[in-house]
């Protein structure tokens, strides 16, 4: 058997195929390199997008401590403030006792008395006042349970139906918060009042 005739058999197809593996060009059997520039690229917009979620959490936890800072100086005497205000009630109940004829008589220590007591009222709420204590003056308002509290129902067909036509006990605000509901007496039996008609008792 000659050389030629050995040449032409099966086996010369598998080393056909054997070289043309290992003489092909490196770049058609293995993937293309990335391009450095969109791995950069890449890298750039997840450093950005981490950088924005970074800067949109700073300032909300900016804006949150701004808030708590605020609502800490504004509601911080809130409790104390709730506390003087049961000495106030007192402050009144001292000055409705004392009979309206009493004060206009000729007893100096009496009037002083009165007019002592009455100074102090004057002037712790006015402290309060200075730190944001609110008296609502709910009478003719329509009745509004974030700041009232009804106590009683009053007969008046002259007045729009759940109007507050009486207060039994001052209600304060401190800031936007109420501190304490005023108690009143509410009208019934009137015509409706109109509708949209909120309380005013918070502005």
């Amino acid at each position: 058997m000659t050389d030629e005739n050995k040449n032409h058999g099966p086996d010369e197809a598998v080393e056909n195929i054997l070289a043309a593996d290992t003489f092909a060009p490196e770049e058609a059997g293995d993937p293309a390199e990335p391009d450095p520039v969109d791995a950069l690229r890449a890298e750039n917009a997840d450093l950005r997008d981490k950088y924005l979620r970074l800067a949109a959490e700073m300032d909300n936890l900016r804006r949150r401590t701004e808030r708590d800072v605020k609502d800490a100086k504004s509601y911080s005497v809130a409790g104390f403030a709730r506390d003087m205000l049961a000495v106030s009630d007192n402050l009144r109940r001292a000055l409705d006792a004392i009979p309206a004829d009493a004060q206009t008589t000729e007893d100096a220590g009496l009037k002083a008395l009165a007019e002592g007591v009455e100074m102090t009222e004057r002037s712790m709420l006015a402290a309060l006042e200075r730190h944001g204590v609110r008296k609502l003056d709910p009478i003719g308002e329509k009745f509004d349970p974030n700041f009232h509290q009804a106590m009683f129902e009053v007969p008046n067909a002259d007045v729009a139906n759940n109007t507050v036509v009486q207060v039994v006990q001052d209600g304060y605000v401190i800031g936007e918060r109420v501190l304490r509901p005023a108690m009143v007496g509410v009208s019934k039996g009137g015509p409706k009042a109109p509708a949209g008609d909120a309380s005013t008792a918070q502005a």
